[in-house]
């Protein structure tokens, strides 16, 4: 592994993700605890989840101090900000996502490619660092996760995994490409609108309805019947 490149992926996924997690708690109208913790939440989630799911210690999380505290300033920096700023933030939010999925799925990658463990692994390993502090941050803000509803997302973080896993790229050019890839499909996907097939049972659901109104307009009360009958 390259220290030098992991440390670099690790430091622009760290503010990236710090950042968009303490918008979110602004825009819910948190105060400054619920911004500081969806912000460290959304920087650190994904890597303790693939911490566990590979075997690496949680405690280990503690050993990076210096990341830990690039987050804090992160978060304090986004709370100070001027509202003309943040809205300009807002505007290029999805940009800053994607870095920042890009950053961490290449480093969650490299972390488990370089423990040994097979390509399986690697894609998982790629695929939670990229977007469990994300689903952590909007369950935690109360939203549906934007990794099950927005444009294609994990996708992306996959692909890093895979072509990690297999080995294409090892240099650091390789990985500024892989990065620059990841980053540009996901903005891609994020202008058209690209979705994966889906399915919703509301037309479904609605004909049920339908229908069982239908019956009832046509089936005579017990009351309307004995009328007749009277009639």
């Amino acid at each position: 592994m390259d220290l030098h490149i992991f440390e670099v992926f690790s430091i622009i996924g760290t503010i990236a993700f710090a950042m968009s997690g303490a918008f979110v708690a602004m825009e819910e109208e948190y105060d400054i605890l619920g911004v500081l913790v969806l912000g460290l939440v959304t920087a650190f989630g994904g890597g303790i989840i693939r911490n566990v799911l590979i075997g690496v210690p949680v405690t280990t999380l503690w050993s990076q101090g210096t990341l830990i505290m690039l987050a804090l300033v992160s978060v304090a920096v986004a709370f100070v900000l001027p509202l003309k700023w943040i809205g300009h933030w807002k505007r290029t939010e999805a940009l800053f996502d994607a870095i920042g999925l890009a950053a961490f799925a290449i480093q969650g990658g490299l972390y488990a490619a370089n423990m040994g463990h097979p390509i399986s692994a690697v894609i998982v390993a790629a695929v939670m660092t990229g977007i469990g502090g994300g689903i952590i941050r909007d369950l935690l803000a109360g939203r549906k996760p934007l990794v099950l509803r927005d444009e294609i997302y994990a996708v992306w973080a996959m692909t890093a995994g895979f072509a990690i896993g297999m080995g294409w790229f090892t240099t650091n050019v390789g990985l500024l490409i892989c990065f620059v890839t990841v980053v540009f499909f996901r903005m891609c996907s994020v202008h058209y609108k690209w979705k994966l097939p889906r399915r919703s049972l509301a037309a479904g659901e609605s004909t049920v309805v339908k229908s069982e109104n239908l019956i009832k307009q046509h089936t005579p009360s017990p009351i309307q019947g004995t009328l007749s009958k009277g009639d």
